[in-house]
């Protein structure tokens, strides 16, 4: 499948840059357009084989799956541009742009011909550039193999989930968003590691590598997150003396709040 990426910013970036470290889209087969040629000079850089234009027509007619990953407030003028150049019987169109249902996406692909292509709505988040992204797809008009195809590509780059329109802005808040909140934490123990004296580096390094451990302890073990801390959590131990004082602090409540406050429009 040749896929064109219209928008070279902080997603559009990422997901070129993951799909030509994967195996699944050759980078040859990978068309990236955006407006200004310094994002495209860099990827060039970066993955010569790529192809870069700043046309979005001639990107969209060299490529089967086309990706719209604009800002919100440029998508109908960017459908509007390359419509002429669009092939409804074998387009498909996938945006990546938060807040925007299938039902705008079709009403602006729209070309009154009666046809409309298969449509996508592909939410990652910036690990996708790692190959590590969690990533939800809703679809309309789009074949059972269509899906699967879409699902082999995103699953190279990190774990994709099928999921109703209706959970998209759960899944953005809980994984696009997320990956910042889960930075935060990251932040936050490094600070508290220079505070009880490691380097900033050594305390990054440190919960980095925790965060690791947890990760697979989960993945390998398929336990739940509360079996696992009651591994750790002794008796009259430190580690429930911690938790404890995070959560007097508010933490489990703190996520949720914020989980719930970024699914609000």
């Amino acid at each position: 499948m040749k896929i064109a990426i219209i928008g070279a910013g902080n997603m559009g970036g990422a997901l070129a840059r993951g799909l030509a470290r994967g195996s699944r889209v050759a980078t040859s087969e990978i068309y990236v357009s955006n407006p200004s040629s310094a994002k495209l000079e860099a990827l060039k850089n970066e993955f010569p084989a790529i192809n870069v234009t700043v046309d979005n027509c001639e990107a969209v007619c060299a490529a089967d799956l086309v990706v719209l990953a604009v800002k919100p407030w440029k998508v109908e003028q960017v459908l509007e541009e390359i419509k002429p150049c669009l092939d409804y019987k074998r387009h498909s169109v996938a945006s990546m742009v938060g807040g925007l249902g299938l039902s705008q996406l079709s009403e602006w692909l729209d070309n009154g011909s009666g046809l409309l292509p298969a449509t996508y709505l592909v939410i990652p988040n910036t690990a996708i550039a790692t190959m590590s992204s969690m990533t939800f797809i809703a679809s309309a008009r789009s074949t059972d193999a269509q899906e699967a195809e879409l699902l082999d590509i995103f699953n190279e780059l990190g774990t994709a989930m099928i999921v109703e329109e209706g959970l998209i802005a759960a899944g953005t808040s809980l994984a696009s968003c997320g990956i910042a909140y889960a930075l935060r934490y990251i932040r936050a123990a490094m600070e508290g590691g220079v505070e009880l004296g490691f380097r900033p580096d050594d305390a990054k390094r440190i919960v980095m590598q925790t965060m690791r451990g947890a990760v697979d302890v989960l993945s390998v073990g398929g336990a739940h997150p509360e079996a696992e801390i009651d591994r750790v959590t002794t008796p009259g131990g430190l580690t429930i003396k911690g938790l404890n004082a995070m959560e007097a602090a508010g933490f489990t409540n703190s996520v949720i709040e914020g989980l719930r406050a970024s699914t609000k429009r």
